[in-house]
């Protein structure tokens, strides 16, 4: 498997992306949907990554999105999505050590997320609590939402070589 960063414009990730917001707006009611289209994820804000099999098939994708809060910059996880047939074989946890490894290089005191509270969700909020994300409250622009929950992962300042969702894989998680 690749992970290197990628264009969200390239057709076969439209399509990803497409279902993605397909099936968010069909488990979350729309003012509970803060998934991103692809022309959104072209914001110079935003640094977007692509796993694929040897022979260029997409598998998934994923992004990080820099915020500035009143303590400096952090990020985002954002558009984290597997496609269906390569679901169970590492992906998402591939992709989030590319981003959790791209917002230590930059320093960032800690990175953060959204995801939903239905059952759809579950698997997302398993992944995130394995690599050491909790819950947290609404950051950013987020506002409380009974369909949201809002995780963080506070970063170590003194490893920058090392992302913590290696780490904890290597510790056994």
């Amino acid at each position: 498997m690749n992970v290197s960063p990628d264009s969200p414009a390239r057709d076969d990730v439209l399509r990803l992306l497409d279902e993605h917001l397909t099936d968010m707006f069909a488990t979350s009611p729309a003012e509970s949907v803060h998934a991103l289209d692809h022309t959104a994820l072209l914001a110079p804000t935003i640094t977007f990554w692509t796993a694929r099999d040897d022979d260029g098939t997409l598998l998934g994708c994923g992004a990080l999105s820099r915020l500035d809060g009143p303590d400096g910059a952090y990020g985002e996880v954002k558009s984290m999505r597997t496609a269906g047939p390569a679901r169970g074989r590492g992906v998402a946890s591939a992709l989030l050590g590319a981003v959790l490894a791209e917002a230590l290089r930059r320093g960032y005191p800690r990175v953060s997320l959204e995801t939903g509270t239905e059952d759809y969700f579950a698997p997302a909020r398993r992944l995130y609590a394995r690599h050491g994300f909790v819950e947290c409250g609404p950051f950013g622009s987020y506002v409380p939402d009974p369909n949201s929950v809002f995780m963080t992962l506070e970063l170590p300042a003194d490893r920058p070589d090392e992302s913590p969702a290696t780490a904890g894989a290597s510790a056994g998680s």
